[in-house]
């Protein structure tokens, strides 16, 4: 009986925390998983930033990827790899390059969901020096007022970039003269201007990872490190929160998506996705405290279970049954349950689910002593020293302890 190991890459930006924690419990996982009279081991590895040749071979069998959004060198190394070598990746990356949130918009108002009124307006400033701007500006751009659009999407409205970026250049507008202000200060960002759901009694972000979905009541008011609430009000309901799946699955599955989060707003009992092209979506414990554990866990799942069966990447999005649905006089909830079927095959939930329980019963159990650890509690603190200043950094790796503590102590 042989040993294969199965090696995962780790291709990282500022990420430490979860990093820290997803390979201590790998390591203490120990894992081997019978494959075919042979036995699996992993190995986890961070993926270094070098020069390469297009024609080297590529060591790992998955890599997760949180650096590609926005650094061109591996995300180029990562493209190539699955061309040429059948790298599988966390996320697609050539729909997480393409697809920003302008085009995931457009992608849900087509498959019927109630996504808020949208507009997108030509750039206030122009960065470029291309010589054929002026030409093409005089010849056909027209002009434009854009404090007729107030009454027509109402207010508050939300001005931001079309492409998103971590609550880049975010801004809510109440009356035509912030809207104008808005638009005089955006400079050369191409930005949305998007009506708000107002008044809403229920803010949920769901964040996916593979089949696996974790809803998050939400507060945009509150300080970072208290936006995720510790617990739902009782006003979201399981059958809410079974909607908000079929929304997160189907969106991510739509785009080739397998880790990403959905921010959702419910009005008069219909939940309107958002905010949720976020294909590199917060994995940090100073944002997430209780529920990181939850997320690390996740990581685990879905990588190991991916690596272990050869999971064959999607390289391009098959868009055309979600849109013979949408074509058909089925109600949205009809819908809904029909994207939902086809995100489930797609990611292969049952299957995943039978794999969990049949290799990773020990997760549990070692994640809940792993996050008691002197080591976790030091994963914390380094991502608390890199984010706050120095005479905060104590109080706030306490408060971060003490909820994942509380976790510990109440479960999921």
């Amino acid at each position: 009986m042989a040993e294969i190991t199965r090696k995962i890459g780790l291709s990282l930006g500022a990420d430490l925390c979860w990093p820290a924690c997803y390979e201590a419990i790998m390591r203490q996982l120990d894992l081997r998983i019978p494959l075919g009279g042979d036995t699996l081991r992993f190995e986890v590895e961070r993926v270094m930033i070098e020069p390469f040749d297009l024609r080297q071979p590529c060591s790992y069998d998955l890599v997760i990827d949180r650096l590609t959004h926005w650094y061109n060198t591996s995300r180029e190394w990562i493209k190539k790899a699955v061309i040429m070598n059948g790298l599988y990746v966390f996320n697609n990356p050539w729909t997480v390059q393409s697809m920003e949130k302008h085009t995931a918009y457009c992608a849900m108002m087509q498959l019927g969901m109630p996504v808020p009124d949208t507009w997108m307006f030509p750039p206030k400033a122009y960065a470029t020096k291309n010589p054929d701007l002026q030409p093409t500006l005089q010849r056909y751009a027209k002009l434009f007022d854009i404090g007729r659009l107030g009454p027509r999407l109402g207010y508050p409205a939300f001005v931001k970039p079309y492409d998103g970026g971590g609550w880049r250049s975010v801004r809510k507008v109440d009356d035509e003269a912030s809207l104008r202000e808005a638009y005089e200060d955006s400079g050369a960002e191409v930005m949305h201007v998007q009506a708000g759901i107002v008044p809403y009694d229920g803010f949920v972000r769901s964040i996916g990872f593979g089949p696996q979905v974790l809803h998050v009541s939400y507060d945009p008011d509150a300080p970072l490190h208290d936006r995720y609430c510790q617990r739902h009000d009782g006003s979201i309901a399981a059958a809410d929160l079974e909607v908000l799946r079929k929304i997160t699955l189907t969106i991510n599955s739509f785009f080739g998506w397998e880790l990403n989060s959905c921010e959702s707003l419910r009005r008069d009992g219909v939940w309107h996705p958002m905010d949720f092209a976020n294909a590199c979506p917060d994995s940090q414990v100073t944002s997430l405290h209780r529920h990181f554990p939850w997320l690390v866990k996740a990581y685990v799942r879905w990588s190991v279970y991916c690596a272990a069966t050869k999971r064959p990447m999607r390289q391009n999005p098959d868009w055309a049954p979600y849109y013979a649905i949408a074509r058909s006089d089925r109600s949205y909830e009809d819908k809904l349950d029909a994207y939902a079927a086809i995100a489930d095959e797609r990611l292969e939930t049952a299957r995943f689910e039978a794999f969990c329980a049949e290799h990773l019963t020990e997760l549990d159990a070692v994640a809940h002593e792993f996050f008691g650890s002197t080591e976790a509690r030091d994963a914390i603190r380094q991502k608390v020293a890199a984010l706050f200043p120095a005479h905060e950094i104590e109080e706030f790796t306490e408060l971060f302890w003490q909820r994942i503590q509380a976790w510990r102590r109440e479960g999921d």
